[in-house]
C-alpha cells in the first residue's frame, strides 16, 4: 500500500470525484479527512466508504464538515486533524462549483460565488495546510484545475478564470514550497461522469463526447488513479506539473 498511513485531507468529496478520490486513497492505506459543506453530506460520504461512525478514533475515515471559504471553519477542521492523528500529509483541492452564464448574461453574484469557493477557496486550504507541512517539512497539494482552465468553454467565465488561476497558484506554490519538502502539482480532468452533466442535454453531451479522441466521457477513479499517484512517493520528482487527464480533449 503506497499511501500506507498517510493523512490525506479531500476537500469536496462528498461525491463525484472527489468521493472517488477518497475511496481511492483509503484502498491505498491512507487515512482520510472526508470535507465538505454539510454534515448530512458528509455522513452520507462516509457511510458509503464504509465508515458509518467517523468519529471513532479507530476509524481510519474522520469526517469534516467545511466551508472552504470560511477560514475560521478551515482552522478548526485542521486542528481536529492534528489532534486525532498528529499531521496532515497530502490536501487534495478539490471543491469546486460552476455558475454557468455567457459574459454578457452572468450576474456579479455568479462571478463571485464561483471566484471565492473554486479560487479563494483553493487559497485559503492550502495555506492553512502549507503552514503545517513546513513544520513537517513534508506534504503533497494537489489542486484540482480543469482543461477549462487551459482551454477556455463557452459560458464559463468565472470557472475558466478560477481553473486558470489555480494553474497559477501551483506554479507558484511549487517554487516557494518545494525548498521546504512539499510538492504542489495540478491535475486538468476533460469531462467526466459526474453528477454536474446530469443537467446537460443529451445532443450537447454527445457533442462534448465528440470532443474527446478516445470518444467516451471520463469517469471518476480514473481522475483518482492519479490523483493517488501524485500524492504517492513514485511521484516524488514531480513538482509544479499540470497534467491533463482528459482522453486528449481538444476544445
Amino acid at each position: 500500500m503506497r499511501l500506507k498511513d498517510k493523512v490525506v485531507l479531500v476537500t469536496g468529496a462528498a461525491g463525484g470525484i472527489g468521493l472517488a478520490s477518497a475511496r481511492r486513497f483509503l484502498a491505498d492505506g491512507a487515512k482520510v479527512v472526508v470535507a465538505d459543506v454539510g454534515p448530512a453530506r458528509v455522513a452520507a460520504a462516509c457511510a458509503e466508504l464504509g465508515y458509518a461512525n467517523p468519529a471513532d478514533p479507530a476509524s481510519r475515515v474522520m469526517a469534516g464538515v467545511v466551508d472552504v471559504t470560511d477560514r475560521e471553519q478551515i482552522d478548526r477542521l485542521l486542528a481536529a486533524v492534528l489532534a486525532r492523528w498528529g499531521r496532515i500529509d497530502v490536501l487534495l483541492n478539490n471543491a469546486g462549483i460552476t455558475q454557468d452564464a455567457r459574459l454578457v448574461k452572468m450576474t456579479d453574484a455568479q462571478f463571485d460565488q464561483v471566484i471565492a469557493v473554486n479560487l479563494k477557496g483553493v487559497f485559503e486550504c492550502a495555506q492553512a495546510v502549507a503552514r503545517i507541512m513546513t513544520t513537517q517539512k513534508s506534504g503533497v497539494i494537489i489542486n484540482a484545475s480543469s482543461v477549462v482552465g487551459v482551454y477556455g468553454n463557452y459560458g464559463q467565465t468565472n470557472y475558466a478564470a478560477t481553473k486558470s488561476g489555480v494553474i497559477g497558484f501551483t506554479k507558484t506554490w511549487a517554487r516557494e514550497l518545494g525548498p521546504q519538502g512539499i510538492r504542489v502539482v495540478a491535475v486538468c480532468p476533460g469531462f467526466v461522469e459526474t453528477g454536474i452533466l446530469k443537467s446537460i442535454p443529451g445532443p450537447v453531451l454527445q457533442k462534448m463526447v465528440d470532443k474527446v479522441p478516445l470518444g467516451r466521457l471520463g469517469k471518476p477513479e480514473e481522475i483518482a488513479s492519479v490523483y493517488a499517484f501524485l500524492a504517492s512517493d513514485d511521484a516524488s520528482y514531480i513538482n509544479g506539473a499540470v497534467i491533463e487527464v482528459s482522453g486528449g480533449i481538444m476544445l
